[in-house]
């Protein structure tokens, strides 16, 4: 590990004097009335403060791990006052929850900030965060699954570019270190390409993408989990959409459940004014009786008509390895290629 750790430093050094690296200034958003506001980059040494913004951990074994991740990437791991507590369900208290990561917003020593797990809970909070304070503060807020709660409140209520990748306790696989620690420590500009895992075979068959609608397309990303996104419809911690790239992903929802969910999204308004869509993984999204659509062809079904580039398979989601996508960043989307390009650093060079 301490390889590779020195070999993923390398890396971001040299994509660094690439000129890959953001600007400090921050530039207009179309999602909000802020401004854009880019966290400083990752450097080696830094504290990464830890939270539990949703569900408890049912393993505390969990926390040692985050920790060991958080070390292993060359940080300093810092809890939260309330990491560990055990309220129902939940890590803590909702407004416990929102202390901490207030707390880490407002410490200077603390450069990051990583969500434990998701679950549920994320949405209970969000009335209790001090959006003046993180928009002050900026930092990278890292995690995914119902942590999409957090980073969508703080796309429309602060501008803040936040970071949908892994959880402290996820898997932490070699691809996910290969997106996360050059576009956190160096400033990257990738291009979010599928890997080809069975490269012994004459086609490749796992971990395709699928077009539904061919071209290109550039907007700033917006998105997340599919069922976080759509309970935050109408509430003020949705971000405006319009000129957007969607990606979305989930988990053990029915192809019924997901056609409900996109439904709502496209009654709503949020598709109309869209550029591109990439749906990730959906896993374990699929019913046992096996009647009724295919989630291709429900995705097909609300996507298609909206006329902009669309394609399913990209490789986020709830899965051992995962892109690490940053909310707020212009992107360009080829639908025909599957792939997503960063057209902006994430982070700004200071």
């Amino acid at each position: 590990m301490e390889v590779e750790r020195r070999h993923l430093l390398a890396l971001s050094a040299s994509l660094t004097l690439a000129g890959m690296v953001g600007n400090a200034v921050p530039a207009f958003s179309q999602t909000t009335g802020f401004s854009k506001i880019k966290p400083p980059r990752l450097k080696a040494g830094d504290v990464v403060g830890l939270v539990s913004p949703a569900s408890k951990s049912l393993e505390r074994f969990e926390y040692q791990i985050s920790e060991e991740v958080v070390t292993a990437l060359g940080l300093v791991p810092r809890r939260g006052r309330y990491v560990g507590e055990d309220f129902g369900y939940f890590a803590a208290q909702d407004k416990e929850r929102a202390s901490d990561i207030n707390t880490m917003f407002a410490d200077e020593s603390v450069k990051a900030i990583m969500a434990v797990r998701g679950g549920w809970g994320s949405a209970r909070i969000l009335p209790f965060l001090d959006y003046d304070l993180i928009r002050a503060n900026p930092k990278p807020l890292i995690g995914y699954s119902d942590i999409t709660a957090l980073h969508l409140a703080l796309q429309a209520k602060t501008g803040l570019v936040s970071f949908h990748g892994p959880n402290a306790a996820s898997a932490w696989g070699k691809r996910t270190l290969e997106y996360f620690h050059p576009l956190l420590f160096g400033g990257a500009m990738p291009t979010y390409t599928n890997p080809v895992l069975d490269s012994d075979r004459l086609v490749q068959r796992k971990w395709r993408t699928q077009t539904i609608t061919g071209g290109t397309a550039r907007g700033y990303l917006v998105g997340g989990n599919l069922t976080v996104m759509t309970a935050l419809v109408g509430t003020p911690y949705m971000p405006d959409t319009d000129g957007g790239i969607l990606f979305l992903e989930d988990i053990g929802e029915a192809e019924y459940r997901v056609d409900r969910m996109l439904t709502q999204l496209g009654q709503a308004g949020l598709l109309s004014g869209l550029k591109g869509i990439v749906f990730g993984q959906c896993t374990d999204c699929k019913t046992s009786n096996g009647s009724g659509f295919e989630l291709a062809e429900i995705l097909s079904q609300h996507f298609k008509p909206l006329g902009i580039p669309v394609f399913h398979g990209a490789f986020f989601g709830h899965m051992a390895d995962q892109f690490t996508v940053p909310l707020g960043i212009r992107a360009e989307l080829n639908a025909d290629n599957g792939t997503l390009r960063l057209l902006e650093a994430a982070v700004s060079y200071l």
